[in-house]
């Protein structure tokens, strides 16, 4: 099989199994418009997603859109929308309709997939490093500091409360550190979907001072590791710039990229 083959066999998994439900494993709601999945988190945030835009002309997307804002205009305890969008779809003029009612574009990121069992893989780890699996109450906060200060945002409860929730649904969320003279140096988490062959890797955070050591491949590899003991074949990943030379070098490609685009309540 060709390297543009495979590319297309995960694509096409990607958007048969991921864009669903499985998308949204702690939504409070979902509520369905047309092709529109519009959903509901805990913190004031909403999300927007869908599989795809049912064929829509500019005009349609524009009306998507705009009913969309409406939706999430009417929910006062919604601040700040998200609307993901994917670089292979069919959406004629988004982009703009996006802009006009605005929402501001982030950078795009790679969608990335690969077998789990590339992964897979003993790295080892720096002298004095540990990957253990959290799950109680101080360890989740701590984790969730860290990744909020390398992501450069302000340390807040928002993320670890979220996570929080979703350990007590024990919808097969993991959450992994690596750790080093007492503290938290690494961190992701690992999605296992329920009735798809995927599990997500996301969350990916290392302090700059101890980056370029192999930590989070290690931490990569144990995620994979727990991916394949759940049955999960294939993983995937929405990744930074940063984080994607280091999936390619375990096997994962790039078959597409997203781009968040953010609404903020005025």
């Amino acid at each position: 099989m060709t390297q543009t083959d495979t590319k297309a066999r995960l694509l096409a998994a990607y958007d048969a199994q991921l864009r669903t439900d499985a998308e949204t494993p702690s939504a409070l709601t979902v509520t369905e418009h047309g092709p529109l999945r519009l959903v509901t988190f805990l913190g004031g945030r909403g999300f927007i997603t869908y599989r795809d835009l049912g064929g829509a002309d500019e005009v349609g997307v524009r009306g998507l859109v705009s009913d969309a804002v409406a939706y999430f205009d009417g929910l006062p305890e919604i601040t700040k929308v998200e609307w993901k969008s994917r670089g292979h779809d069919h959406a004629p003029g988004l982009h703009e309709a996006l802009l006009d009612h605005g929402f501001t574009p982030d950078p795009p990121e790679s969608i990335m997939i690969g077998e789990a069992r590339a992964l897979s893989q003993d790295v080892p780890l720096p002298e004095g490093v540990t990957l253990r699996r959290v799950v109680d109450e101080p360890d989740v906060r701590a984790m969730s500091a860290m990744q909020d200060k390398v992501f450069g945002e302000p340390v807040s409860d928002e993320m670890a409360e979220a996570l929080l929730r979703r350990l007590s649904l024990d919808d097969a969320m993991e959450l992994w550190v690596a750790e080093a003279d007492g503290g938290i140096v690494s961190a992701g988490r690992l999605e296992p979907v329920p009735g798809t062959d995927f599990a997500g890797i996301w969350g990916g955070a290392t302090r700059p001072e101890w980056r370029g050591r192999g930590i989070y491949r290690a931490l990569t590899a144990r995620r994979a590791q727990s991916a394949l003991a759940h049955g999960k074949t294939l993983i995937n990943s929405d990744s930074t710039e940063f984080s994607r030379p280091i999936l390619e070098r375990s096997g994962l490609v790039k078959v597409s990229t997203t781009t968040p685009y953010r609404w903020t309540r005025s």
